[in-house]
């Protein structure tokens, strides 16, 4: 019975300094407005108050969290606040099957999307065997993403209304309780105050002196042209757009101030100074030249690599004529030596664009010891049949 009388000052201090402080949600109870608050945390908030440390020669007001829910329930019972019950809101079975039906289609129409997207999977993979393995790895990824089934349902809090409790204690932990206690804050009185004064002194305009008068009358009216001045421009800006539109046929549009009436800050509603756009026919035509060079770009690619192929294909049937060659006498091995060697020169100089070559004396050495063979086999054959005359 003592508790219950009013309030002293200690406790609406703390009371106040837990309703600005302490984190408060709004909803609607019994029709009303109101703001209500979480145990655990009002109690985390007056452990991190003054009162929770110590002065010299006295002690804290909260030591541990039962002293502080003790307090509570002495703010509760001067009807500082109130505990409330939390009774979420149940959907009606309507909405219910409207729901399940819409989730039914949405998974149909996207099977059905699936199921023609593989339909042109598989035809591109009969043509094309070579980009199909890069297109799995996208495709793979892809379906990671993509849940099978039902889609995905957006996240959506469920709702919940406030009754009162019938048992009202404070009690640590995540307990709703609403604010009955509403103070006005200082920054709303100091406002209001300036607020009060403002209109005071207009009021009292006659009564100033000469020069506060002019030079009140001058900001006025400085304010009122550029006022005056940004409705122009405003205006200006779409009989220019609308001129050049007209003139050219709807293929240039030019915005003189572009973000000035735009939801932007004030300096950047004055950038940039203008743009400009080309909607005609060349713009299309570059469009398609872009695309037309990339696919140019590509069956150069394409071609290179199958230019490549066909080289170190002629490359490997050369080298299995020159290895069945070699077995056969060894005046063939060094007439096609000789043939051999002077194709890859003609080939690396018609390659490297010049008519001569540089060769080294290693080369020249070679080349000689081969010549000075050749001879000595010829006049072998010559002496032969000279013998057989004798």
């Amino acid at each position: 019975l003592q508790e219950v009388g009013e309030p002293f000052k200690e406790e609406k201090a703390v009371a106040k300094y837990l309703r600005f402080n302490c984190p408060t949600k709004s909803t609607n109870m019994m029709g009303h407005r109101v703001d209500y608050f979480i145990a655990s945390k009002a109690v985390d908030c007056l452990l991190d108050s003054k009162w929770a440390k110590a002065k010299k020669g006295e002690e804290a007001l909260f030591t541990t969290r039962e002293s502080v829910v003790d307090y509570c329930n002495r703010l509760l019972k001067k009807q500082f606040f109130h505990r409330a019950l939390k009774v979420m809101k149940m959907k009606p079975d309507k909405d219910t099957k409207k729901e399940k039906e819409k989730g039914k289609a949405e998974s149909g129409k996207e099977e059905e999307k699936k199921s023609k997207k593989e339909s042109g999977k598989d035809e591109k993979a009969k043509k094309e065997k070579e980009k199909e393995k890069k297109k799995d790895g996208e495709k793979e990824e892809s379906k990671k993403d993509e849940t099978p089934g039902t889609p995905k349902k957006k996240e959506t809090k469920r709702k919940f209304k406030l009754e009162p409790h019938e048992d009202q204690v404070f009690l640590d932990g995540n307990e709703v309780y609403v604010w009955i206690y509403d103070p006005v804050h200082f920054k709303t009185f100091a406002m209001g105050l300036v607020l009060v004064i403002a209109v005071i002194a207009a009021t009292l305009f006659p009564l100033w002196p000469a020069e506060m008068r002019v030079g009140v009358y001058y900001l006025s009216v400085g304010a009122g042209c550029f006022v005056a001045s940004i409705l122009l421009l405003a205006v200006a800006r779409c009989i220019l757009f609308l001129i050049i539109w007209l003139i050219t046929g709807g293929r240039h549009h030019f915005w003189f101030l572009p973000n000035l009436t735009a939801d932007v800050g004030f300096i950047d509603s004055f950038r940039p100074l203008y743009t400009h756009e080309y909607k005609g026919p060349k713009a299309d035509l570059k469009k398609e030249e872009k695309s037309e060079s990339k696919k140019q770009q590509k069956c150069d690619s394409e071609e290179k690599s199958d230019s490549e192929k066909k080289e170190e294909e002629d490359g490997k049937t050369e080298a299995t004529r020159n290895s069945g060659t070699d077995g056969s006498g060894g005046e063939r091995h060094s007439d096609t030596d000789s043939d051999r060697r002077e194709d890859d020169r003609s080939q690396h100089s018609s390659g490297n664009g010049n008519d001569f070559e540089m060769i080294t004396k290693e080369e020249l050495e070679q080349q000689t010891d081969e010549g000075d063979c050749e001879e000595e086999e010829e006049e072998d054959t010559e002496s032969r049949p000279s013998h057989k005359k004798s």
